[in-house]
């Protein structure tokens, strides 16, 4: 008995041994694996510190616009009438290829910056960086759209214009400028508000009272102030109406033309809704433009000056109607325009311009379209014939194919 109690306590110590071990072996097997664990846990979060949301990110995009135009023109100057026919791949006015890079540092800062190849040459179309200080706040900084009317800042993209062609006078002027800029939009019951006010070098007066803008090197120590300022009064959003003003001296410092100044304003209509089965669209812009007396030198006679009226107007109303409630018709699109051009009687550029323009479209995507426009167009010159300025009055039919697309 004695003996056999013996080997029963040295077969427990045995097993407990060998319990102990296989405990001690798994042990060091978790280990071994949770040092493996940890060593990858530590990777994916120096990955996940690395690039986590909220930190630098690059995303390029883009538009391109390109077609054929075909255009026959009919000039009468004198009793002398001249005619001329042409037809082109793309024209300076029509053919766009734009890459946009855009940056953003966190979630307050945007850097953007756009090229733009068009006319054998390549241009900038802006170049700014946005810092995001509350929802409703955003502060703006470099070379960017004035926010004068709606046009030029909002609806100028191939992709989004409806026609071939942009209204004159409204697209060209103004269009960026360097200096800073504050924007935002606030709700007011059921309604909404928006603004947006920039601080920039401003226009310069050239020799013949025309003005041009985006200039690095300001002309004068005084800065344009430009602002716009959008009301929603219905609660779908469905009507913007806006109005903008610019106003700054425009003369060089140090010229006889220093103190001169100019006003401008802008009134601007937006109306997309759905009657169905049709979606409506409905856009609007009105430009008025007034500088202040000054005097010219005669481009016939270097010795005398003459002086004009430096006011200007441009607008233009358009309407398109896309079924987009009929399967078979939704991807089409009809889009008709007229636009008024009036620029100062009497200048040596003084003109009395007028379009009217309609197309057809058609969306492949919600970002690319296929077009088809035709636009009549009348200018009626204003220019002073003692300075031999007068052209006449002009008559152009153009006929345009056109395929615009954003990345």
């Amino acid at each position: 008995m004695k003996k056999n109690k013996k080997i029963s306590i040295v077969n427990l110590v045995i097993c407990c041994l060998f319990t102990f071990n296989q405990l001690l072996a798994q042990n060091n097997e978790h280990l071994i694996a949770d040092s493996v664990t940890n060593d990858r846990i530590n990777t994916l979060e120096k990955n996940v510190n690395y690039q986590k949301s909220g930190d630098d990110h690059i995303l390029i995009v883009g538009l391109a616009t390109f077609g054929f135009v075909n255009s026959r023109s009919k000039n009468s100057l004198n009793g002398n009438t001249t005619n001329i026919k042409s037809n082109s791949i793309g024209d300076p006015d029509h053919f766009e290829f734009s890459p946009m890079l855009l940056w953003r540092h966190g979630n307050k800062f945007l850097m953007e910056f756009e090229p733009s190849f068009s006319d054998n040459g390549l241009g900038v179309n802006w170049a700014d960086a946005s810092y995001f200080i509350i929802p409703n706040l955003t502060i703006k900084a470099g070379y960017f759209g004035l926010p004068y009317g709606t046009y030029s800042k909002r609806l100028a993209a191939g992709w989004i214009n409806k026609l071939a062609t942009d209204p004159m006078g409204v697209a060209d002027f103004p269009t960026t400028d360097y200096g800073v800029e504050l924007s935002g939009g606030l709700p007011l019951g059921s309604m909404k508000i928006n603004y947006d006010v920039a601080l920039s070098n401003g226009l310069q007066l050239m020799p013949d009272g025309s003005l041009i803008s985006g200039n690095l090197q300001d002309n004068n120590r005084n800065k344009t102030v430009t602002a716009r300022f959008g009301w929603l009064p219905l609660s779908t959003s469905s009507l913007e109406l806006g109005a903008s003003t610019m106003f700054g001296k425009v003369g060089t410092t140090g010229n006889s033309d220093e103190n001169v100044k100019g006003n401008m304003y802008a009134y601007d209509l937006n109306y997309i809704n759905t009657f169905n089965p049709f979606l409506i669209n409905i856009k609007s812009q009105y430009n008025i433009m007034d500088i202040s007396q000054a005097s010219f030198i005669s481009p016939i006679d270097s010795i005398s000056q003459y002086s004009f009226s430096n006011h200007s107007t441009a607008g233009f109303v358009q309407f398109s109607i896309r079924p987009t409630g009929i399967k078979s018709l939704h991807d089409i699109e009809l889009a008709a325009r007229y636009t008024n051009y009036k620029t100062p009687i009497n200048s040596t550029w003084g003109s009395n311009q007028q379009t009217v323009t309609v197309g057809l479209n058609y969306w492949l995507s919600w970002r690319a379209v296929a077009k088809v426009s035709y636009e009549i167009y009348k200018g009626n010159s204003t220019s002073s014939i003692p300075l031999n300025s007068f052209t006449g009055i002009s008559n152009t039919n153009t006929f345009y194919i056109q395929f615009a697309i954003q990345l």
